[in-house]
Order: C-alpha cells, then structure tokens, then sequence
C-alpha cells in the first residue's frame, strides 16, 4: 500500500508534518511517501495569473503523486482558523486542473496545535469541504497541546489515550 503524507504547511519544522509521518508509519505494510510543501512552490494564484502562464507545472506535479497514492495521510496547519496560505495556493491551483483534487482516495486527516483545541477549526473546516473535491475522509484526529503530547526526538505521542485513539483509527481503516 501506497501512503501519501504531507504537514499542510510551509515551516521547516511543521509539527503537523510530524504527527502525519508519525501516523502513516502506524499502517502495517506501508511504502511511505513523505512530501515538503517548500517543494511545491508556485506564485500567488491568481485567474489573471493563470490565464497568463496556464496550469503550473508545479501543481500538475502535485496532482501525479497524489495519484499514485492508495491512501492520503494530512495533518492541517491551522493558521488564523483556517488552512496556511501555503497549502491553500497549491490547492487552488491544483483544483483549476483537476477539481477532484485527491482524486477519490481515502483520507486520514489529522489536525495538531500547541494549544487545547489542536487544530479543530481547519479539522473541521477540512472534513466539511475536502469531500467536494475528491477526499474519502475515513477517519479524523486531533492531537492537542502538541509540545506536552508529541516527543519530537522519538517522533511519537507520548500520551497513551491519544496513542491509542489514532491507532485505533487506523486498525479501524481498511473497514
């Protein structure tokens, strides 16, 4: 099985990019796939933008490898509430060339914060309108108060209740 896992966001030191590598291990017999956001860098979009240069290179890249994924494993950076301006660029314009941007694959998606809440508001905001564009959410996982929960060193949830909840979710998958 093909996993395809990305933090949605741009920061060298995403903790979201860590909980999602830390997740997509959890699948048993699993090649994973790791993509960096910083290598799917594309200008603002714009329709003036794309009417000048077309679809982008870049975005049609994005749109191979996630086609080449059984499963999508996607922990939500929540800037402000909602999705980073870095992830949001790639998905507009990878949706002016394919509007099923995950291309009906299965979905873990995942949130995490520093703070109480981990990331619920984009989770939310993600599970509601990921569908629309090709996204079979299987499955949705918070992990809050990231620093007292995630060992960066071992890259691990430290709390057992939360450990076991996410690996539940994932036993739970292919059903």
């Amino acid at each position: 099985m093909k996993i395809v896992t990305f933090g949605a966001s741009n920061s060298k030191n995403s903790i979201n990019k860590k909980l999602a590598i830390y997740a997509a291990h959890l699948f048993e017999n699993a090649n994973v796939e790791v993509l960096d956001l910083n290598d799917f860098q594309m200008p603002l979009f714009s329709v003036d933008l794309e009417l000048e240069i077309g679809q982008h290179d870049v975005a049609k890249a994005f749109l191979a490898v996630i086609a080449m994924a059984d499963v999508l494993v996607i922990s939500m950076a929540e800037h402000n509430g909602n999705y980073s301006a870095a992830f949001k660029n790639i998905f507009d314009w990878s949706s002016r060339i394919n509007g099923k941007v995950f291309q009906d694959k299965p979905m873990l998606l995942l949130a995490t914060s520093p703070g109480a809440r981990g990331g619920a508001s984009v989770l939310e905001i993600a599970k509601t309108a990921f569908p629309r564009y090709g996204a079979y959410v299987k499955a949705t996982f918070s992990l809050p108060s990231f620093d007292a929960n995630f060992d960066i060193q071992k890259g691990i949830i430290t709390n057992g209740e939360y450990d076991i909840k996410l690996k539940s979710l994932i036993g739970n998958f292919k059903s």
